[in-house]
């Protein structure tokens, strides 16, 4: 067993300095970013801060939540690579953790407990959200904020307007972390169309919760045979990704190591995206006028501020249109209900 996990160590490692060098870097150097996570000592928290420790873009990973972040921080530090890691705990090492912060990423939140309704558990993370975000916007203004926590889409409207009263909003810097959508849709046609999954492309737009999810599998790539009905399961499951895990875990617990995962992979392509690396796109809630939606889940093109381009959808199949059609309500109450929030 040993010997396995030295060989897949070395793996990984060679992997990633090979990843570093393609990126047209010497392995000394990479641009020095440092990434903060709020919530680091959390069922997500945890196993993130493990995936960031493991990317050879970060030089600073600050670990921030209420309590235990030392016990992770020391944890994670041990790990043999580039990074240095500090724990910050409590309301008074928030800024600290915050400062000269490239990179903001944000799974802080509780998850939803035995009796607690939709709009308990709302009320609690918005107010998390909320005032992270004042923090940030004192302290890392310039950061790119990725926003993992539920519901995303309402808190990336929370976290939208308390940077504009802050005055420090920038739409091109506030992303809503959809990537587990895109992590799921990919893997669930690759076991359907019988193709490595490594090769799969599977755009996903609208929002982050439920029926607001639209896996666009007409533009799937590589195009495989797939029957109309095996669309519309497709679409079904990955919609119903979250309640899957839930239920498969026999309510102990939620969609966290996967979540982790996705995060790792969307903080990583915004980290390209600041060092300059060219044409790098994810599909991620952004303020955009693709729609007439305020928000809405798209295909970015990442840079060195944020944002250079978002996309536009492409072509629907009818499936895809008639969907576009019933999320949009839906996603417009979540949209509202967090700037109501964030407002009152």
């Amino acid at each position: 067993m040993n010997s396995m996990l030295r060989s897949a160590r070395t793996l990984a490692t060679t992997a990633s300095r090979s990843s570093v060098l393609r990126r047209g870097y010497s392995s000394e150097s990479v641009p020095d970013r440092k990434v903060a996570i709020l919530g680091a000592a959390g069922g997500i928290g945890q196993p993130l801060s493990l995936l960031m420790k493991l990317n050879p873009l970060v030089s600073n990973l600050a670990l921030y939540d209420i309590a235990n972040t030392p016990g992770v921080a020391a944890d994670v530090s041990h790990i043999n690579t580039r990074s240095e890691v500090t724990g910050y705990f409590g309301d008074d090492q928030l800024g600290k953790a915050l400062e000269g912060a490239d990179v903001v990423i944000i799974p802080a939140g509780v998850p939803r407990k035995p009796g607690m309704t939709r709009d308990d558990l709302f009320n609690i993370n918005a107010g998390i959200v909320k005032g992270l975000c004042l923090a940030i916007a004192k302290y890392c203004p310039h950061a790119l904020v990725n926003m993992i926590s539920n519901p995303v889409n309402s808190t990336v409207p929370i976290a939208a307007e308390v940077f504009k009263k802050a005055g420090t909003y920038d739409e091109k810097r506030l992303f809503g972390v959809t990537t587990l959508d895109v992590v799921r849709a990919k893997t669930f046609y690759a076991g359907k169309a019988k193709v490595p999954v490594a090769g799969v492309n599977v755009p996903v737009v609208g929002g982050h919760a439920g029926v607001t999810i639209l896996p666009l599998f007409s533009q799937a790539t590589p195009n495989a045979n797939v029957s109309e009905e095996e669309i519309v399961a497709l679409t079904k499951r990955t919609q119903d990704g979250g309640t899957e895990v839930v239920e498969a875990k026999a309510g102990k617990g939620s969609a966290t190591l996967s979540m982790a995962y996705a995060g790792a992979l969307f903080a990583d392509a915004c980290l390209k995206g600041l060092n300059g690396v060219p044409d790098v796109v994810e599909c991620t809630f952004v303020q955009s006028n693709v729609t007439d939606l305020p928000f809405f889940a798209s295909k970015v093109r990442l840079g060195k501020n944020g944002v250079d381009e978002v996309l536009g959808l492409g072509p629907l199949s009818d499936f895809e249109k008639e969907g576009l059609e019933k999320l949009k309500p839906e996603l417009l109450s979540s949209i509202e209900k967090g700037v109501n929030f964030a407002n009152k």
